[in-house]
């Protein structure tokens, strides 16, 4: 199905939505090993392998292309990469997280990291380029929050040096109820000393209290968020707050924290009046893209075209894109809600 609006994608991870092809590629040059002898053995293996058990083993999945991106050049390569088939696919924006300190295994440090990422923005964004981006630094969730805290305040602190050139806020990432959301609250006492705009993955392995516990912390926007269905009290504290879900609808399928589009709640969500959006998560290692979840919100979901274009709305409003270009999006879809 056509969709042929303005489509924003506010959460997508760099690291899950790296082209096989360039995966193929870095791999042989790095000399590391493929569990395939050919590159459409290896398309093949990253789409049955979509399927996981939970959410845990979805993201040792990264570790292929985590492997593949400890060099600036690569991680410069795969974002203007990832930028320009963003733009063909028609979106007007995107977020795309990354967490630097997953980069530093080699000789880059987290700067180096983001640098390198900011090259590539650089270099996907000419002069004539429709799509805006903007990059959101993670801190991580290891199961142990004291683990890597001094990292995950370098990131808070890196995000602030890099604010308005390019990076647009901070995101909490990783192995989601392992421990309590609850216990990285340094990472947004540190990012509150410099107004960084966040947002907090939250409701999804994790149930409802995850989702409070990012409320705490002064964010207004959550990555995904969907079992916040669950506690009534939790909807009517996003509703009155107005928080936006980043609800990727495929990707909580894959994980096992929704058993089937039918019955995601992505649809109550929206018919309660929370402010939900769709995003794809990782455009490779889910195999998607914003058509395809389009396409099943609507044959699957109960959606019409024009919730679609509501839920961009949604997600311009909740965006941190600049206000003019936020306000020129919003006015380009309200025009075309029938």
């Amino acid at each position: 199905m056509a969709h042929d609006f303005p489509k924003i994608d506010l959460h997508l991870h760099l690291d899950g939505s790296v082209l096989p092809e360039t995966m193929w590629e870095l791999a042989k040059k790095e000399g590391v090993l493929l569990p395939a002898d050919d590159l459409d053995g290896f398309k093949d293996y990253l789409v049955t392998s979509a399927d996981c058990r939970n959410v845990n083993e979805y993201l040792e999945r990264f570790e292929l292309p985590l492997q593949l991106l400890q060099e600036p050049e690569a991680l410069t390569r795969v974002t203007r990469e990832l930028i320009t088939l963003l733009e063909s696919h028609g979106l007007a924006y995107a977020e795309i997280r990354f967490a630097p300190q997953l980069h530093t295994r080699r000789k880059m440090t987290q700067k180096d990291a983001v640098e390198a990422v900011l090259s590539g923005m650089k270099e996907a964004l000419s002069e004539g380029s429709r799509i805006a981006i903007g990059i959101l630094l993670c801190a991580m969730s290891f199961g142990d929050a004291s683990k890597n805290e001094q990292e995950n305040l370098e990131t808070a602190r890196v995000a602030a040096d890099y604010l308005g050139q390019g990076v647009v806020g901070i995101d909490l990432a990783g192995y989601e109820g392992m421990c309590p959301v609850s216990d990285f609250a340094y990472v947004f006492t540190e990012a509150d000393k410099y107004n960084l705009p966040r947002t907090v993955h939250a409701g999804d392995s994790a149930g409802p209290e995850s989702v409070w516990d990012a409320l705490a912390f002064g964010t207004r926007r959550i990555g995904h968020g969907h079992r916040s269905i669950e506690d009534p009290k939790l909807i009517e504290e996003l509703l009155e707050k107005g928080v936006t879900l980043e609800v990727c609808p495929t990707s909580n399928i894959q994980c096992q924290t929704q058993a089937s589009y039918e019955t995601h709640p992505l649809k109550a969500l929206f018919d309660l009046g929370v402010k939900v959006t769709i995003n794809t998560d990782n455009m490779v290692l889910a195999n998607v893209d914003l058509v395809h979840e389009y396409d099943v919100a609507i044959e699957k979901m109960g959606f019409t075209k024009d919730d679609i274009i509501r839920m961009n709305i949604n997600a311009a409003s909740a965006s941190f894109m600049p206000e003019a270009k936020k306000r020129k999006v919003i006015d380009s879809l309200d025009t075309i809600i029938t």
